[in-house]
């Protein structure tokens, strides 16, 4: 019996130290929640950190809501895509709605020779917000080796997903520098906050977008320049292949409105506050528990396609 109180004190105190870290943890998550988005503040984004602002992937879903937003704020907006005739017409949309000027530049970001011609285009802007947007996914979760056309998949997505975000910053980022000010938002993925088996190189692009943007804040907060990571689950867009909003997956503009909020209180954010609720369960998981998860349901998903296109 003797032997025995010693090893009860000892685990009396791991469980009490478990219960307050938890206790800790849900309270600041709780007070962080409250601060971002149940404190309206002003995150100063406007021509106040300079005139224009650069949104690549611009004519669809995030992209688009977020080029509407900072034309709402008074930016004149540069909108960077692959298609010149819905750039036109999303370029003359948020010029009659916002009265604000628009620039267009038509480059294919899955090739690596245009930024020559986006650098033509951006020169003698100030530049104050730079939304580093465009993304690709695949057409259906698959393994690695089954993806089709691997080799060409593998090349797009590096270059769309990684050397996009890279070679922009590059271009816009000295400006801020020069002037002690700018804000630069990566559009990442949760699926670049955990790892997504049957997506595995959008998962991994995302995770890149991810770490260089926690890395590249930390090098340039104290010049003046706030880099974000944006790390939603699903929205409603093309991308995601979601017709119809719901209240855990917002419209793009809903989402928008959202993470606009977080812009110089979180340099890493979900977004959205029911995505930032979805994060913290999620890792609360344990890995085989997620890694199941996500398998069962991708592997339906793979199934559900390929029955689809078997059909037709």
């Amino acid at each position: 019996m003797e032997n025995t109180a010693p090893a009860a004190g000892f685990l009396y105190w791991v469980g009490a130290g478990t219960v307050a870290y938890l206790a800790l943890r849900i309270t600041y998550s709780v007070f962080t929640a409250f601060r971002v988005w149940g404190v309206s503040h002003e995150t100063g984004v406007g021509p106040g950190l300079g005139e224009w602002a650069v949104v690549t992937g611009s004519t669809d879903g995030i992209g688009k809501s977020y080029a509407e937003e900072l034309a709402k704020r008074g930016m004149k907006v540069v909108l960077i895509s692959r298609s010149q005739d819905k750039l036109n017409q999303v370029s003359s949309e948020i010029r009659e709605k916002f009265k604000v000027e628009t620039r267009t530049i038509a480059v294919d970001f899955g090739s690596e020779d245009i930024y020559e011609r986006v650098k033509t285009g951006l020169a003698g802007l100030q530049i104050g917000v730079l939304v580093n947007n465009v993304g690709m996914s695949y057409e259906y979760p698959e393994y690695f080796l089954d993806i089709p056309d691997l080799d060409n998949t593998i090349k797009k997505l590096i270059n769309i997903n990684v050397i996009s975000v890279c070679k922009m910053t590059q271009l816009v980022l000295p400006g801020m520098v020069e002037r002690s000010k700018g804000v630069i938002l990566n559009i990442s993925s949760a699926s670049g906050m955990h790892p997504v088996p049957l997506l595995t190189i959008y998962s991994a692009t995302k995770a890149f977008v991810d770490f260089f943007s926690q890395c590249l804040h930390e090098e340039y907060k104290r010049k003046g320049i706030f880099v974000q990571s944006v790390l939603p689950y699903f929205v409603a867009t093309k991308l995601a292949k979601i017709r119809r909003p719901t209240l855990d997956k917002p419209s793009s503009d809903t989402f928008v409105k959202s993470a606009m909020k977080t812009i110089g209180l979180q340099s890493r954010t979900s977004g959205y506050l029911v995505h930032s609720l979805m994060a913290m369960l999620i890792s609360s998981l344990p890995s085989w528990l997620y890694f199941n998860m996500v398998m069962n349901v991708n592997k339906s998903s793979r199934a559900r396609y390929l029955k689809k296109t078997k059909k037709n």
